[in-house]
């Protein structure tokens, strides 16, 4: 077994001696790389943000922003990684390095005033400088659209970077003023080149372990032998346990990289996704074939969340707050469930059964997601949360419905918020199938669907006001639905 090492910015940095629940951000700031910094510890600033080499989507490499404050650094052994100090161009000997063009900007902007956040930013727009097919409108004035800049720039790249004195204004200044990466930019001609390959890892310091297995049979084979495995992927929910509770496992297998578990199929009568996955990669692999999933991703963290975090993470925690379950609740979503002996599919709707709890055995992983077709055409996707972007839901809500001449034929309601799991909203179901789509007797469902679940009050939220936005979900989606027709 090859020890375990990092190239960062070019250069290979070996993970020993490093305990084996080493973050990337940690191990970074011990190797005196320090622009990294630590914010939240909990993945909600983006002052760890770093670059990682991924396999692309529309070409062999992807540059990617991710939180190195929640990533295991044992779970980039043999990968690829870009800092804030890697960005700039080495000069000449005895002249300083020339700034990267996204620092350029940062800096004759005015976008950094302490600095803290400053590395973080700059990583983050770096992903998004050289995202595939990020090019300048053709009307370079147009300004619409707020959110997207005249160069293509879409502002979403960094809503999970925090600056807490800037303003913000200078920093989207400095990310809508930024042009194309040129022929001589090193990064971007190494999109042309496939990414590092995974590896299969075995690092042990002090009595604890941090694993990776080249094949599917062999991860659930550990699984089997060792069911307190604790399994990650994006590392997204362990991370924070790590950071925030001081958890430390004796042994984590990492799953992120199996190609078993990394498929995205489109099939007669199922989309089948693999849990392995992240969002983001779904987001564009899928490209609005899946309305309601389309309507969730923007929602979902951050993108830097959703770089790393996965359907499989999602479902796995159990969490009641998890925004995908109420969306693939409404979609009537199954998951596959493999061990050793082989594969099950389970219904969602059977799939939760208590406070983070699942029918999933220890032994088991989430194999794939899998969403039946024809899909429904009205779809919405609500969360309601203190912030628009990069926040925890107090209530999600998820709408799927089959509408034909006036007639609701079909309907499906995922929520997510309102009891200990998230749960199907049967009663208002019912209450909508068979009836008019009539202000009267949406009315009258959105009555039922307040009663649904068993809301509580805490520091999110009360639970009278989690009951009337249920209620009011299905009100905004009918007028948005009237809107539609009269429009």
């Amino acid at each position: 077994m090859v020890a375990a090492r990092i190239t960062v910015n070019g250069e290979e940095t070996p993970l020993s001696p490093a305990p084996a629940h080493t973050t990337v951000l940690d191990l970074l700031r011990e190797r005196g790389l320090t622009g990294t910094k630590e914010g939240c510890a909990e993945g909600e600033c983006g002052a760890c943000s770093v670059l990682v080499a991924r396999p692309g989507v529309d070409r062999p490499t992807d540059w990617v922003a991710v939180n190195a404050c929640l990533i295991p650094a044992a779970a980039l052994d043999g990968q690829e990684i870009v800092t804030s100090e890697g960005l700039a161009t080495p000069g000449e000997p005895g002249r300083p390095p020339r700034l990267h063009p996204v620092q350029e900007e940062m800096a004759v902007r005015g976008g950094s005033q302490c600095g803290y956040c400053t590395p973080g930013f700059v990583c983050s727009m770096a992903a998004e400088y050289y995202r595939p097919g990020r090019c300048a409108h053709a009307d370079a004035s147009a300004s619409d659209d707020p959110e997207h800049g005249p160069n293509g720039f879409d502002l979403h790249a960094l809503s999970g970077n925090l600056c807490r004195c800037t303003g913000y204004r200078p920093i989207r200044d400095a990310a809508f003023a930024v042009g194309e990466p040129t022929d001589e930019d090193p990064l971007a001609r190494r999109r042309e080149e496939e990414p590092p390959a995974p590896v299969a890892t075995e690092y042990v310091r002090e009595g604890r372990e941090f694993l990776r297995k080249e094949s599917l049979a062999e991860t659930v084979r550990v699984l089997r032998e060792r069911p307190d495995t604790v399994v990650v992927a994006g590392s997204t929910d362990w991370g924070v346990e790590v950071n925030i509770r001081s958890r430390r496992a004796e042994r984590v297998i990492a799953i992120d990289r199996l190609p078993e578990l990394r498929e995205l199929r489109v099939e007669s009568d199922h989309v089948e996704i693999g849990a392995a996955l992240t969002l983001t990669e779904v987001e564009r692999r899928l490209d609005g074939a899946v309305p309601l999933l389309a309507e969730l991703f923007p929602l979902f963290a951050s993108r830097l969340i959703r770089n790393s975090a996965t359907l499989g993470g999602n479902l796995g925690t159990g969490s009641p707050i998890g925004d995908a379950p109420p969306a693939l609740l409404a979609l009537e979503a199954s998951v596959v469930l493999t061990d050793a002996d082989g594969e099950r599919e389970v219904p969602l709707s059977d799939y939760f059964t208590g406070y983070r709890r699942s029918v999933r055995r220890p032994d088991e992983l989430i194999r794939a997601v899998r969403v039946p077709l024809p899909l429904s055409p009205v779809v919405a996707f609500h969360k309601i949360a203190k912030r628009r972007f990069d926040d925890i839901s107090s209530v999600a809500v998820a709408f799927a419905l089959d509408i034909e001449d006036g007639i609701v034929r079909k309907a499906r309601i995922g929520l997510g918020g309102v009891a200990a799991t998230p749960i199907r909203a049967l009663a208002a179901e019912a209450a909508l199938e068979g009836g008019t789509w009539s202000v009267e007797n949406v009315e009258a469902a959105a009555r039922v669907l307040q009663g649904e679940g068993t809301p509580m009050s805490d520091h999110r939220a009360g639970a009278e006001y989690r009951s009337a936005m249920l209620g009011q979900s299905l009100l905004k989606l009918y007028a948005r639905t009237t809107e539609a027709v009269s429009s």
